[in-house]
């Protein structure tokens, strides 16, 4: 399985979904049978901006955990959403530390804290909220907006649960995670500047 690095930010892992599988095809594919009212519109196949976003938010933790597609624990979350002009954006939440600031806030400020469910010397721990709440907090938080063009999207060809529409949302969210590695990894990098 591939792992996370400064160009990772999103990992699949087919064999794992495969071998976990309640139906033998794919664990993502009973998941999407479960949220199957998200896969169309008045029994019609959405356009491919909503099927991605339908997609994503089916292969992701909280709805899927772990995730058909996992993202990087450092990131907050990587979402898809259609834009007002009906193109799919990818949005990453991004926690900033104040050591990775130009200008560290003035005073004695609370900033983001490893989770405490991330391991000592994970090379991508996740960040939390302070536990203390006896001073202030400045937590900072980037939003990265990516967009997805169209040609990279899949028109699905069917709105019905099965081996057809999983293996669609299956390219569209590994299209989409190769793109956020290839195209969103540097931003998200330049924002950290190498800092964890």
């Amino acid at each position: 399985m591939p792992q996370f690095d400064y160009s990772t930010l999103i990992v699949i892992d087919d064999t794992a979904d495969r071998e976990s599988a309640s139906d033998g095809h794919s664990r993502y594919g009973a998941y999407i049978a479960r949220h199957a009212g998200h896969f169309h519109e008045d029994g019609e196949p959405l356009r491919p901006a909503e099927f991605a976003a339908a997609a994503w938010r089916t292969a992701i933790s909280p709805v899927m955990a772990p995730g058909y597609a996992a993202v990087r624990p450092d990131i907050d979350r990587i979402e898809v959403y259609v834009d007002p002009d009906g193109g799919a954006q990818l949005c990453a939440k991004i926690g900033l530390r104040h050591s990775v600031l130009a200008h560290r806030p003035a005073g004695r400020l609370l900033d983001w804290e490893r989770a405490p469910w991330s391991r000592p010397g994970e090379a991508w721990p996740a960040l939390a909220s302070p536990e203390r709440t006896d001073r202030p907090a400045v937590l900072v938080t980037a939003t990265v907006l990516l967009p997805v063009p169209d040609t990279i999207l899949v028109t699905p060809t069917t709105a019905r649960p099965g081996h057809t529409l999983t293996d669609e949302a299956k390219t569209v969210v590994a299209t989409l995670a190769e793109h956020a590695n290839h195209n969103l990894a540097p931003l998200v990098a330049d924002l950290l500047g190498g800092v964890r």
